[in-house]
């Protein structure tokens, strides 16, 4: 299976997201930068079998990509050969020491 990671570090909007994905998946030019598009080339033109993963994402951007999430879910739901994972920024604990958060849906 192949594995495609989406750093979140330097992705502020949907923009930033869209280019990033299209990079990573080879997406073709007339893919049109919006949840239908996406759930479309997942189930319609991506070759699978694939896991997603988005990595770095802030405790913000949960919210701003909420919708985004709830897409590749159902996505993970509907197909077989799809999953798709995503995990919070790494933080630093009380003590100092830096940890990743897994938030796996």
């Amino acid at each position: 299976m192949k594995t495609v990671y989406i750093d979140f570090t330097d992705i502020g909007d949907y923009d930033d997201f869209y280019a990033q994905l299209k990079e990573k998946l080879t997406l073709p030019k007339y893919f049109g930068d919006n949840l239908d598009a996406l759930y479309d080339s997942l189930t319609g033109f991506v070759q699978l079998p694939l896991h997603l993963e988005f990595v770095n994402l802030s405790v913000d951007q949960l919210e701003t990509f909420e919708d985004l999430l709830v897409t590749l879910e159902d996505a993970e739901d509907e197909m077989d050969d799809f999953t798709f994972a995503y995990f919070l920024e790494q933080y630093e604990d009380e003590e100092g020491s830096e940890e990743e958060t897994p938030t796996q849906q």
